[in-house]
Formats: C-alpha cells, structure tokens, sequence
C-alpha cells in the first residue's frame, strides 16, 4: 500500500510509551522524515535534556520545546516524536491540531514502568521514588492525552511495527492526514 502524508503526525504519550520507535517505523512505512523534538533541543542547546532541566528548569525548557515544535510542524510533512510533557501544553496542542494531527499511544502504567525503571535519563523520574511519580505524571496526564486527536493503544504484545501499523491503520480514517495513493 502507498499513501501520501498530508500533515505531519505527532505522536504524544508518556515516557517510554514508545513514540520514538513507532515513529521511527512509522516514518519508514510512509517514507516521510522522522523527527523527535527532543533530539531538536539536545542539537540546538548543544545539551542533554537532563542538562536543560537543570541548568535552565522546566519553565525554560517547555518554553524552547515550543519553539522547536512550531518549526518542526512547518518542515515537510513527517512523523514528529515529542517529549511526555509537550502536548500538556494548550498552546501546544492548538498548534498541534492546527499545523498537524496528535496521535496518542496510549501505554498502560505497568508497561511505561518497565520500559523507563532503568533508564536514569529521564529528570522528571530523579526522585526517591521514581515509580510513584510515574504513576503521579500518568494519571494527571491521561486525561490530557485522551483530548489527542486519535488514540493508539500501545498492547504489550505488541512489536514496534505492530503498533506502528496500528497507528497507519487508525490514521487512514483520516482522509485530511493520509490518503492512499
């Protein structure tokens, strides 16, 4: 199957959802560009996001995470990783809908544990009890995320092409973001 992407797809979600993989593969499917706000950020301050957030803070991070995210939308259409907290933002996610299309893999609480507990990488999870405040951010993100334009669930049992196609299939009910050609 060949389909043209119409808008770029920003995937959304929680740590360790698997946006950057999925994109990845997803990108590949569609034969568009992958790109990862994150990997922006890190390239632009020449930093780690861990760095960022404690050398400027959160405030100044969300803040160039914005930026960066606005001028991803207005590249070519591709498949956009964000961080966790991106789509928390209204503004965001007004950008998001108007430039693009959210795309929110919904991960359950006990596969985002397993996937991040090792992972020192992520500052928001640098507390005395890192599981905790996974399941704090989780619960006060969910219902946020549910506002994305369409919803993935991201199954334990499944690979990363598996969710990957879930994705394609959810997006080409979507005749503005993606159409068979």
């Amino acid at each position: 199957m060949r389909a043209q992407l119409k808008k770029t797809v920003v995937l959304v979600g929680m740590m360790g959802a698997g946006k950057t993989a999925v994109g990845k593969a997803l990108a590949a499917m569609l034969e568009v560009p992958f790109r990862d706000s994150d990997a922006a950020i890190e390239e632009a301050a020449n930093r780690s996001i861990a760095e960022i957030f404690e050398r400027d803070g959160e405030p100044f991070f969300r803040a160039r995470e914005s930026q960066v995210i606005d001028r991803l939308l207005d590249e070519r259409p591709s498949v956009l990783s964000t961080g966790g907290g991106a789509f928390m933002s209204e503004a965001n996610r007004r950008l998001i809908s108007s430039k693009g299309v959210s795309v929110w893999l919904n991960a359950d609480m006990p596969v985002l544990w397993n996937r991040v507990r090792h992972k020192d990488s992520r500052p928001l999870l640098r507390t005395a009890n890192p599981k905790a405040t996974l399941q704090a951010l989780y619960d006060a993100r969910v219902p946020i995320y549910a506002l994305a334009d369409v919803n993935v669930h991201a199954k334990p049992r499944y690979s990363v092409d598996d969710t990957a196609r879930e994705v394609l299939t959810a997006l080409l009910t979507r005749p503005d973001v993606l159409e068979e050609v």
